[in-house]
């Protein structure tokens, strides 16, 4: 008989690995306590938090690209106003050789004349004093003349009208020969 109990007590021994009646209830009946639990009170302020997050997200995500939006808006208005600053300068650059060009034209025009005017009164006063010293030559040549005449006839000749008239025909015919042979 002590077999008989042993091979029993064998044939009924518990396998670890499968749980009895009342410890698959209790656990199933605490799985869904616990399961009710995390539905109803854990999960709803889990997907608030997420929603939460993820429209904290979606909002930043619009405002970057607004953001960007923005900025590519003000380098657009300030390439375009880059490009109308250099056409500007362009523009002031040409108009400032214009001008530079007109002034030196200007410049040159006053030149040229005050070069003109300059050379006009040297001819006048080359012509002035040319006539002066041919003027003053005639009656220092015209003195010299009647006062060598009066040393070779021995007599002073005065210097009167008469005088004068015959030194005067004297350099004019010298003059006139004077042009004949140039």
């Amino acid at each position: 008989m002590l077999t008989s109990t042993v091979t029993i007590a064998a044939a009924e021994s518990v396998n670890p690995l499968i749980p009895t009646l009342p410890d698959l209830v209790w656990g199933t009946l605490a799985f869904i306590i616990v399961l009710a639990f995390f539905w109803w009170k854990v999960l709803p302020s889990m997907n608030k938090a997420l929603d939460a997050r993820r429209d904290a997200i979606e909002g930043r995500i619009e405002a970057a690209e607004a953001a960007q939006a923005e900025a590519q808006a003000a380098l657009e208005k300030y390439t375009a106003q880059l490009a109308d600053a250099r056409a500007e300068a362009g523009r002031i650059r040409e108009q400032a050789r214009a001008d530079g060009t007109a002034i030196v034209a200007e410049l040159r025009d006053q030149a040229a004349a005050e070069a003109a005017r300059i050379t006009s009164n040297a001819h006048a006063q080359i012509e002035m004093e040319r006539l002066s010293a041919l003027t003053s030559l005639r009656s220092d040549v015209g003195s010299l003349a009647l006062d060598l005449a009066g040393g070779v006839i021995g007599e002073t000749l005065t210097e009167d009208a008469k005088a004068q008239a015959v030194v005067d025909r004297f350099l004019a015919e010298l003059e006139a020969s004077e042009k004949a042979t140039s």
